[in-house]
């Protein structure tokens, strides 16, 4: 029901109207010395700002039970845990002497952990707000909680990968090749991950024996470093999306790839004086949509699109003015929502391609951000040093 009501929502938002704003916005940042920060800061969508931190906010993550609590890390070196309803501070993680890079509650909201770039990892229980373990390990690239354990899994740039029982301590290491593990993610069996690595392989591990089940290399890995991993909600698919601009689907009992998604590079916008960069695309983000057989990449010359699992086609392409950082699904709709290096939020219907609504507030490109379970709020994090608390819920949905 939900899918149609949506569809006949649609019909009624206008959204040329939406884009006529645009020109506007820009005539006033040639008008102003600061330029495009003040056009960005002159609208303000958000209910709460959190600005405790004093330099870029890097992570954000909220406590999977209430929903009520966010945590967020930032090149302060700092990590705070705050109320999402009025921006009130709980605790501050202290300790850490490189940014804050990773940040997450376990899956029962009791614990928090907190990363830093140098490989210091802190945990700290929540409703007592103290540290009760922390370890160091090389420089860390990811870092994420079991789905069903007191357990941390993370990634490091010397290859290997790390998995802890909290808060005893104990501790199991799987060793990549000798290039940075950057990506990975513990798939919903709560049995294996899949861990993607700088030299463009991907290894699916057995969490319990500890060995390697499937390794893809050569022409079924990547050739550039892989940048993200997701898997669909029965773990069965899996995805990988690559500085190499393809994104791969893998079925993860076999190992094999099902296929590729090649996003056929679009001609660069900015003035080929400007030196080769301007035409780098890579894959940034990727994520599997619930109730429809629908995936989305997110890349960094703007574009998402949206992939039909079913037909293995592109069904949608929608374009950004700027490069989108990271991408989720709503858990039980096919919404899938985007922040930019443009410092917006957006929401696009995937089955339409239509961009349902749009969310500004930050002066600076949206880093990091997370969705609630009911789909009513958006935390971001981002370059301004803030975080922001964004209400999306719609009569609608």
């Amino acid at each position: 029901p939900f899918a149609d009501d949506l569809a006949d929502e649609m019909e009624d938002v206008d959204f040329d109207d939406e884009g006529a704003e645009e020109p506007d916005a820009e005539a006033w940042e040639t008008e102003d010395d600061d330029g495009a920060e003040d056009g960005m800061e002159a609208q303000d969508d958000s209910e709460v700002t959190f600005s405790l931190h004093s330099a870029s906010v890097f992570c954000v993550s909220l406590d999977p039970k209430t929903n009520a609590l966010a945590v967020t890390g930032g090149e302060d070196d700092k990590a705070f845990v705050w109320r999402v309803s009025d921006g009130e501070l709980l605790f501050e993680c202290s300790g850490h002497k490189d940014s804050v890079t990773c940040a997450g509650f376990s899956h029962d909201s009791v614990f928090v952990a907190t990363g830093d770039m140098s490989g210091l990892i802190k945990v700290w229980r929540v409703d007592a707000k103290e540290e009760v373990w922390s370890f160091e390990v090389a420089d860390l690239e990811w870092m994420e909680w079991h789905p069903q354990a007191h357990v941390l899994l993370a990634g490091t740039a010397d290859g290997n990968s790390w998995m802890w029982k909290i808060p005893s301590g104990d501790c199991k290491t799987f060793q990549g090749p000798a290039c940075p593990a950057t990506c990975g993610r513990i798939l919903p069996d709560g049995k294996r991950a899949v861990v993607g690595y700088e030299d463009g392989t991907m290894r699916i591990w057995d969490l319990k024996q500890g060995t390697s089940l499937h390794v893809l290399k050569g022409q079924d890995g990547h050739q550039d470093p892989l940048t993200c991993v997701a898997s669909n909600q029965d773990g069965s698919l899996i995805m990988t999306g690559s500085v190499d601009c393809h994104a791969k689907l893998v079925n993860s009992a076999t190992g094999k790839v099902v296929c590729v998604f090649k996003m056929e590079s679009v001609a660069p916008k900015a003035p080929a004086g400007e030196g080769e960069e301007a035409e780098s695309n890579s894959v940034e983000s990727l994520g599997f949509c619930n109730v429809m057989p629908l995936a989305a990449v997110g890349y960094l010359d703007g574009t998402l699109a949206i992939y039909d699992l079913s037909t293995q086609s592109l069904r949608h392409k929608c374009q950004h003015e700027s490069g989108i950082v990271q991408l989720l699904w709503e858990e039980s709709s096919a919404v899938v929502y985007t922040c930019s290096l443009d410092g917006a939020v957006r929401l696009w219907d995937a089955r339409s391609g239509k961009m349902i609504s749009e969310y500004r507030g930050h002066s600076a490109e949206i880093l990091d951000f997370a969705v609630n379970k009911d789909a009513s709020i958006v935390v971001t994090t981002s370059g301004d040093h803030q975080a922001k608390v964004f209400c999306v819920q719609r009569p609608d949905r």
